[in-house]
């Protein structure tokens, strides 16, 4: 009897770890002084974790050359948000590989010692955005939720979480909390041609969109900072490949040199973006024996 009924608790003891498991945890504080940067994953388990990022990738300002207006626009912002100051939430959006993700990278070194933290949210995990605010409301920096490459599906959870905190709900982001998002497309769900049918005109002209069209742009709107990224233009591209190119060490002679190549390389690609600048850099510098 004494047998079975040690069993029985046994087996009762399993069934309780496995049911605590199963619900839901609140998040627990990570050592804040390990990194300036961290990362929100969510365990198989179900559990939510704010990690350390242990290497993060140097930038300065200074390193992305053609996007003055946009520098100068995500700068002060960032500046205004550190200094205790009004500041909004920030959308950057345009052509792929032109600086918007290295620009937040580059506010963060900046402003590190001010205090500023930064941390990355897939948006798969954007569900969890009230508690990462909750989370992070007492503590005395200032953090930078950064979502990269943001867009979304019919009906993908994140997005009506994301657009709670960006509203001001009950969950509503903290003082201390400003969401900056890149993205390639400035609405951030996918567009129909027959959702332009919606439009409707009165008498005088006035055009007034859909239903379904006002909640894509709904969301974008509760941005308050829109930043725009253009492709660049074949002199533009060379600056930044001569950019790469010295800060890799290259010699003044081989940067000339290398112009009619860095002009394959992105014809090659079909893009003559800071990405494919950054990755000819790497190629030339490493093939002329330049170390990084």
């Amino acid at each position: 009897m004494q047998d079975r009924l040690t069993a029985f608790l046994a087996r009762a003891e399993l069934l309780m770890e496995r049911i605590e498991a199963a619900l839901p945890h609140a998040l627990l504080q990570p050592d804040w002084n390990r990194s300036i940067a961290f990362r929100y994953r969510r365990r198989s388990s179900g559990q939510g974790i704010v990690a350390p990022v242990d290497h993060i990738g140097a930038m300065n300002f200074t390193d992305l050359k053609e996007i003055d207006i946009q520098k100068e626009k995500i700068q002060r912002n960032t500046e205004q948000f550190v200094q205790g100051l009004p500041a909004n939430n920030v959308l950057l959006t345009g052509s792929r590989g032109t600086g918007k993700s290295s620009l937040i990278r580059a506010c963060l070194h900046a402003y590190a010692a001010q205090g500023l933290r930064l941390i990355e949210v897939d948006k798969a995990e954007l569900v969890d955005l009230p508690d990462i605010v909750e989370l992070v409301a007492q503590r005395p920096e200032k953090f930078i939720i950064f979502c990269d490459d943001l867009s979304f599906d019919e009906g993908e959870p994140g997005y009506k979480a994301l657009k709670s905190v960006l509203d001001g709900s009950v969950a509503a982001a903290t003082p201390n909390v400003l969401i900056y998002a890149t993205s390639n497309r400035r609405h951030l769900l996918p567009e129909y041609m027959a959702e332009n049918l919606t439009y409707t005109h009165t008498a005088d002209g006035e055009v007034h969109p859909g239903e379904v069209v006002e909640e894509k742009i709904s969301l974008s709107e509760r941005f308050g900072l829109w930043v725009s990224f253009y492709p660049f233009s074949q002199d533009e591209y060379l600056q930044i490949v001569a950019q790469w190119l010295s800060s890799l060490g290259v010699s003044e002679p081989h940067i000339a040199q290398a112009r009619a190549e860095a002009l394959v390389w992105a014809l090659e690609r079909g893009s003559r973006s800071g990405r494919v600048a950054w990755q000819f850099a790497r190629d030339y510098a490493g093939r002329h024996g330049t170390t990084a």
